[in-house]
């Protein structure tokens, strides 16, 4: 196997943006001062630089900023610019060095070992060594912690065992080897392993300061990071700031001095303040979309995720796979997208989304080619023959779920008029508690239920694992052999043409079996200022504002 590891990861849909205009205050003149000399009138001309200070909203008060702890964008668009992995995604959405300068990867693709850069700092000055890593990953795997992140660290030898409770610290494959040297040791050759590392749950903690103050994370004053900015002021549920980091190893390619962060969890408002010029971005507010798409401000970016719709197969009538299928056929996902959602979105034609390219250079979803979609006569013949081989004279009652948001209750009206209109089938509509919905979900209380998903890494084998059987994420109770052996195979081939071809297999198995079937694909639909570039927005992972400019 070659030293370095290649990965074949999201490279379509970049928009690095660039826009350049003059400076608002640059180069003005100062207040004029009169001064007499041998009777002339002097003028004296002052310089002055403004601050480039980018201004956003964060929506609503972070998780947590413990790297371990949050598991959601609302923490982890501003962690990913105050800390920093071993690796970092380029404004290409490839893996590359960041906090490692160096990689190398044994010959049966088993052993890393990173070499951390000289000159990578922690914000305080501290070096940043290979034991914050080990403290930071033992952290995150800690039963104590209950970090929501963990499964995505079992691949490393040991740490599922600790994390379940059956293992202990120490049989974690992860050791300093020097102060700068930091060791994995995976149970299996993982080819997205860099990409997977790319997750702030992965980034290091200053154990040094973590050791003295358990709370750390929860202020600023307090707060350690290694990123390309620092945390500089949090009023908690009001708004943060972020300056530049002078001890970042890269710090020669930040731009910007501040990053005002707002926190106001309302689209209007939001809206409201990027028109009066006090944010730079703003999201586009569900009622302004048809008049805001056409904006030369808006930006339509791809995002790897997907919204979708749950089987529950242990409940009647979706314990037949014709009446699964029928149901899924009798969706218009390219009406929703068009009349429904109205933002910009991909129809969904399969489980995995537009974004991943395989070892010929292809795309994914152009490969898998379009496995599911809107066919009202096949839907009607399907639920004919579902209903005869269960002896079905009318079909039993269906209810679909959904969590509170007019967002979800616009789709799942939808459906409802289209299952009626395709299938003539009345479908109850029931509305419940986000805080509910996640948890009755989970306990598969729901005949049919919304879902979404959202990449953590860069490898199609991230979304279809979810449905393994067994799995947490799997919510449908729906268990075949075939999949799971799949999926199993795929974490353990190392050739990626047969890898990629297999990939495809268990998406084409999973539209087959229909335990769940997709309505649309994501994508991220933001106005941002002519006078801002650089900000990358990565299809799967966060925003990153080490390359952002003002001007």
């Amino acid at each position: 196997m070659k030293k370095w590891l290649s990965l074949f990861v999201v490279a379509l849909f970049v928009l690095v943006l660039s826009a350049c205009t003059a400076t608002k205050d640059a180069g003005e003149k100062a207040p004029e001062t009169n001064t007499e000399k041998e009777g002339e009138e002097k003028e004296t001309v002052v310089e002055t630089e403004t601050e480039k200070v980018l201004t956003l909203n964060n929506g609503n008060e972070p998780t947590s900023f413990d790297p371990s702890v949050a598991f959601d964008a609302v923490s982890w668009n501003a962690l990913n610019n105050i800390m920093e992995g071993l690796v970092r995604l380029s404004k290409d959405h490839l893996a590359e060095p960041a906090t490692a300068e160096k990689i190398d990867v044994a010959e049966d693709g088993l052993t890393y070992t990173f070499t951390i850069r000289e000159d990578a700092k922690w914000s305080n000055g501290d070096p940043v060594l290979a034991s914050d890593f080990v403290y930071g990953w033992l952290h995150m795997l800690s039963p104590e912690t209950a970090s929501p992140a963990a499964f995505l660290a079992y691949f490393i030898d040991g740490a599922e065992a600790y994390n379940s409770g059956e293992g202990a610290a120490e049989d974690v494959a992860i050791k300093a080897l020097e102060e700068k040297v930091f060791e994995v040791k995976l149970n299996a050759p993982t080819e997205a392993f860099l990409n997977i590392i790319t997750n702030p749950s992965f980034f290091p903690v200053n154990e040094k300061v973590a050791t003295e103050n358990a709370t750390w994370f929860t202020e600023a004053d307090t707060f350690v990071g290694n990123g390309p900015f620092k945390l500089t002021t949090w009023e908690h549920d009001v708004s943060f700031t972020f300056a530049k980091n002078e001890n970042y190893w890269d710090a020669d390619t930040v731009k910007l001095d501040k990053v005002e962060w707002a926190m106001i969890n309302d689209s209007n408002t939001e809206y409201q303040m990027y028109e009066t010029g006090e944010l730079d971005v703003s999201g586009v507010p569900a009622e302004l979309a048809d008049q805001l798409m056409d904006s030369p401000e808006l930006k339509n970016e791809d995002q790897a995720g997907l919204y979708f719709y749950r089987f529950n197969v242990s409940q009647e009538p979706f314990t037949n796979k014709k009446i699964r299928q029928a149901f899924a056929l009798a969706v218009d996902q390219q009406e929703i997208v068009e009349f429904v959602t109205k933002n910009g979105e991909k129809p969904a034609e399969g489980f995995i989304p537009y974004g991943f390219v395989g070892p010929d250079g292809k795309e994914f979803r152009e490969t898998a080619g379009k496995l599911v979609g809107f066919d009202a006569e096949k839907a009607k013949t399907l639920l004919a023959e579902g209903m005869a081989e269960e002896g079905y004279t009318d079909l039993p009652e269906v209810t679909l779920t959904y969590s509170t948001s007019d967002t979800h209750k616009k789709i799942a009206e939808a459906l409802q008029s289209k299952f009626k209109e395709v299938l003539a089938v009345d479908v109850t509509l029931q509305n419940v508690e986000a805080s509910v919905f996640a948890t009755e979900q989970k306990e598969f209380k729901y005949q049919l239920s919304r879902s979404s998903f959202l990449f953590d890494y860069a490898d199609p084998v991230n979304a279809l694992e979810s449905f393994i059987t067994g799995s947490s994420m799997n919510r449908t109770t729906w268990s075949n052999a075939e999949f799971d052996k799949l999926i199993a195979d795929i974490k353990n081939e190392t050739d990626e043409a047969k890898r990629w071809e297999m990939l495809i297999q268990a998406d084409t198995l999973l539209m087959a079996e229909m335990p769940i079937f997709p309505v649309h694909y994501y994508n991220q639909v933001i106005l941002e200022k002519p006078t801002v570039s650089g900000i990358v927005r990565h299809p799967v992972g966060y925003m990153d504002l080490k390359w952002a400019d003002k001007e």
